[in-house]
């Protein structure tokens, strides 16, 4: 339904006569209407939201719901609402006056009338009298119509008239007023109390209408009707208690939802990130949701809360665009940045140095995002450049490393062909060619070009056990063993994936064994000097100084094993 057809609703129910007659279906178009103006601003707000992500421009939301026109329309037809409740109220007094006045005279003809034809005539005419007058306030008709029964009562049992009446009728009335007690019981099933309202009162007019019953039935038949009477006004009065205790619970969880919107409120100040906004604008969002599935409060307080969350709610939305206005600002000049940074990735996005070239993509890439949003209009234009330049280069490095994934491929087919022929090579006859032949083995393997990655360790490991199998094996004294198999372990090292660092692990570790040597030289030194000139010091001094001059050999050994390490 749109704003227009909510108007002309309004307008056809305000023109009607019985304004209290439609006085719900307008509070109902009313609230529909309210929840309409409500949704349809929410709509707006994710419009806009939904727009400025997608980069788009912001459509400007459409607020004009007609509210000057529905709203006059309603507060002419409040007017006239209260007019005629006025009336009705005024009316309702004036027939209570008229009831209790007909009462004093029904009183009057039951104690002061003797002759029986004129009271029988008053009665009757009171009767017609009390039923000509319309209702009177509802917190009186119990009392007002209790008393008036009463009398009725006295007056059929103290007019003798009612002695001349014929047992058949007392016997008639009777089953009447059994009806009327049937039917009072068979409102229990009725569920609007309205209704049942207005048929409880034209089934105690019945009641009083019916004439008397034997007097031996009168007790039995009048407790049965009162307290029939009596649980249905326990039932209207428990159900207006009721109502108004929804309606004051309603109200509560009314004003608990705009406490959080007055939180939500203060939780604005000094908020700065467009992220805090739109988590803010959510729950302010679920909660006017919320707000509308909660039923009506007592109607003065339901309406006045109703006008405060749609001023708190504009005070919210007031900020937000004020805060928008300034991140709009910002937006573009991170914009101006990022054009920046878009020329520098273009500048390279054509370089073959991938190393280098990588690393300042990503460094840019990061600069990008610590630049933060540059706003809907801007962001997606300017990221769609900048990745286009840098898919550009990652794209070409991609293809490049492709190719290099293919020599990879052939260099590692080449070593472990080279690995077969070492696992097959007999090593017999001379020692000086077979060390030559195993060094020869290492330094072709040395020449082929590397691996990928994943296959560097596999096939180093292997090239490494199928050599020292041969060393291993050969038969050679203790100085050329060991010469021989250090030599061998820098050509296998200078085949291992991370020669460089293996080389400088061995450095390290020979330059400490050189000075763990110099320590052991430096203690054995000063403990020459505790020895004294005697037969039994000489020999210890003498064995001293074999193990200075064994550990400035193996110092000498260690530095001529450094000057073979490549670099050193």
């Amino acid at each position: 339904m749109e704003a227009k057809e909510f108007i002309e609703q309004l307008k056809e129910l305000a023109q009607q006569e019985d304004v209290l007659s439609v006085s719900g279906a307008v509070n109902d178009l009313r609230t529909k209407y309210e929840d309409y103006i409500l949704e349809e601003e929410r709509k707006a707000q994710v419009a806009q939201l939904e727009a400025r992500d997608r980069g788009e421009e912001i459509p400007e939301a459409n607020l004009d719901f007609g509210k000057d026109e529905f709203y006059a329309i309603y507060s002419d037809y409040k007017e006239r609402r209260k007019a005629a409740s006025e009336a009705i109220k005024a009316e309702e007094l004036k027939n209570l006056q008229e009831k209790v006045a007909l009462t004093k005279r029904l009183e009057d003809v039951i104690q002061n009338e003797e002759n029986i034809g004129a009271a029988f005539a008053a009665f009757k005419e009171i009767q017609e009298k009390w039923r000509e007058i319309g209702d009177i306030p509802r917190n009186k008709r119990n009392e007002v119509q209790s008393n008036y029964s009463k009398l009725i009562e006295d007056f059929f049992y103290n007019i003798s008239i009612y002695k001349q009446l014929k047992d058949h009728d007392f016997h008639r009335n009777l089953q009447l007023k059994e009806g009327v007690i049937s039917k009072l019981k068979e409102l229990n099933k009725v569920e609007s109390i309205k209704e049942v309202e207005q048929q409880l009162k034209t089934l105690q007019n019945d009641w009083e209408d019916i004439g008397p019953v034997p007097n031996e039935e009168w007790e039995r038949i009048k407790d049965a009707y009162w307290t029939e009477i009596r649980s249905i006004y326990e039932r209207i009065n428990r159900f207006y208690d009721d109502r108004r205790a929804a309606q004051q619970e309603n109200l509560e969880k009314k004003k608990g939802l705009l406490d959080k919107v007055k939180e939500i409120i203060s939780e604005t100040e000094g908020l700065d990130s467009v992220k805090g906004w739109e988590a803010k604008t959510k729950k302010l969002l679920t909660i006017q949701e919320d707000w509308k599935k909660i039923g009506f409060g007592p109607r003065k307080e339901n309406e006045a809360i109703w006008k405060e969350l749609r001023a708190l709610s504009d005070e919210f939305f007031d900020k937000k665009r004020a805060f928008f206005d300034v991140v709009h600002k910002g937006f573009d000049a991170i914009a101006e940045k990022k054009m920046k940074l878009i020329e520098k990735a273009e500048a390279m996005k054509e370089s073959t140095d991938w190393g280098k070239t990588s690393k300042e993509l990503i460094n840019l890439q990061k600069q990008w995002k610590q630049l933060g949003h540059s706003g809907r209009k801007n962001e997606q234009r300017l990221w769609k450049k900048f990745r286009n330049a840098c898919d550009a280069f990652f794209n070409a490095r991609q293809a490049h490393f492709a190719e290099q994934d293919k020599a990879f491929e052939t260099n590692l087919k080449e070593k472990e062909a080279i690995i077969e022929e070492i696992k097959k090579y007999k090593a017999e006859g001379d020692k000086k060619e077979i060390l030559a032949k195993l060094k020869s083995f290492a330094q072709s393997f040395n020449a082929i070009g590397m691996v990928s990655r994943k296959d560097k360790d596999k096939v180093y490991k292997e090239f490494k056990s199928a050599l020292d199998k041969h060393y291993e094996a050969l038969d050679l004294d203790a100085k050329e063993r060991e010469q021989t198999l250090f030599s061998a372990k820098l050509e296998t090292l200078k085949a291992s994936p991370n020669a460089s660092k293996k080389l400088g692990e061995l450095k390290y570790q020979l330059r400490k064994d050189i000075d763990k040597l110099k320590k052991e030289i430096n203690l054995l030194e000063n403990n020459l000097g505790f020895f004294a000139n005697s037969k039994g010091a000489n020999t210890l001094k003498q064995d001293v100084e074999k193990k200075i001059a064994k550990a400035n050999k193996e110092i000498e050994k260690i530095k001529q094993r450094l000057k073979l390490i490549p670099n050193e």
